[in-house]
């Protein structure tokens, strides 16, 4: 499967001048993203041609690529440019020794690449995604926080965790008084695109009938939101707000027009809801004008586990250069999620999440019957994911 689709490997950001350089490595391959004088990228192939050392194992600035093996080098455009004691090598003199390459294509500010060369136009692999995040550019965002971890499951079933609400009803109880899990709605697109649009600054349907005020909800985010412009105690809703228009007016100020952007005409819910798009098959940016949450998930060399990478994204001034890229920060076996102080309460969202997906992952090694029963609608991303999965697995190509 995976050299057949469009992976998402780098953002923009990472590579703003010629010769930056990305080491982006997937199922045991390893590419590096080169950003080229001309200013496009290119994806070449991390193995030198000679003994098939990594030429890199690192990101960073490049002005060729020197084997530390024996010192077989290639100019960042791909192309041989030297080769040790060349006399012993007559026979590679008529060969093309360029670095095998990727194809690359580029959408609001991601970077992807495609192995095998047979995947259709990135616009076409994403469609709607164009028409849908066209308002919302996320490619004048930049990376601004950036963790990941090896989590003990597949690398699917972590991506699953992410595909539907209604399990905040037990595993984030915290959430249920500003978030309808059980209310979101779920969308899926051809073969590659689905969304689950959790409404926030609500209360959830489980606790409709217990008399809770808007007061109450402002209060309950401040507490137990991360993707909130100000959360702390005392926020009072002004006459005429409800608690959802003041949650996205405070988030209009601050994450919009604070910037130098116009907030006039954005809606509440682009402030405020969850828009969680997943692109198949690891790659799930949310929509919206908020800080966009950016998930993708890996396998790791153990098939029961998986690298899970978050990264929120932040726009920049309006009339101000694009901030570096924050690099990743690798979370060790014994550090929580909710060590990273930056993302507030997500942190704690995340570790709730992470408590269960070890289990799960056991539970269905361990099935009497190895079957999943999923819910006809709350569920029908996880359905769709497989169902595209297996359209991959059954080619013959």
């Amino acid at each position: 499967m995976w050299p057949a689709i469009w992976q998402f490997a780098a953002r923009q950001e990472e590579l703003p001048e010629p010769g930056d350089t990305v080491v982006y490595e997937n199922v045991g391959k390893s590419w590096l993203l080169v950003r080229q004088d001309d200013g496009s990228v290119r994806a070449f192939a991390n193995v030198c041609l000679h003994r098939g050392r990594k030429l890199r194992t690192s990101s960073g600035p490049a002005e060729e690529f020197e084997c530390p093996f024996h010192g077989f080098t290639w100019a960042t455009d791909g192309s041989l440019k030297r080769v040790p004691c060349q006399w012993d090598f007559p026979h590679l003199m008529q060969k093309d020794m360029s670095l095998p390459e990727a194809r690359v294509a580029e959408w609001q500010g991601f970077i992807f690449i495609n192995e095998d060369g047979k995947a259709p136009p990135i616009e076409e692999y994403l469609s709607p995604l164009d028409e849908h995040f066209k308002r919302w550019r996320l490619d004048e965002c930049y990376t601004a926080l950036w963790v990941g971890k090896v989590i003990h499951a597949n690398w699917k079933c972590v991506s699953e965790a992410f595909m539907e609400a209604w399990h905040s009803i037990i595993t984030h109880p915290q959430l249920l008084p500003f978030t309808a899990d059980a209310n979101s709605k779920y969308n899926v697109w051809g073969d590659h695109v689905n969304l689950t649009l959790t409404p926030f600054g609500v209360l959830s349907p489980h606790l409709q009938d217990q008399g809770h005020d808007e007061q109450f909800i402002v209060d309950s985010f401040a507490r137990g939101s991360g993707r909130t412009a100000q959360a702390n105690e005392g926020m009072q809703i002004p006459e005429g707000h409800t608690a959802r228009s003041y949650i996205a007016e405070l988030n209009r100020q601050q994450f919009v027009e604070a910037l130098g952007y116009d907030g006039a005409d954005l809606s509440d819910s682009e402030m405020v809801d969850a828009f969680t798009y997943n692109v198949f098959p690891n790659f799930s940016p949310w929509g919206g004008f908020a800080p966009n949450v950016v998930y993708r998930w890996r396998p790791w060399p153990d098939h029961r586990s998986a690298l899970m990478e978050v990264r929120l994204l932040g726009r920049k001034p309006k009339d101000g250069p694009m901030p570096e890229a924050a690099e990743m920060r690798f979370l060790s076996e014994d550090e929580p999620w909710d060590t990273v102080q930056e993302w507030g309460q997500l942190g704690y969202v995340f570790d709730q999440d992470m408590e269960n997906l070890p289990y799960v992952q056991e539970g269905m090694e361990a099935s009497a019957n190895g079957v999943l029963e999923l819910g006809n609608y709350q569920e029908s991303r996880i359905r769709h994911f497989h169902q595209t999965m297996d359209k991959y697995l059954a080619r013959e190509d």
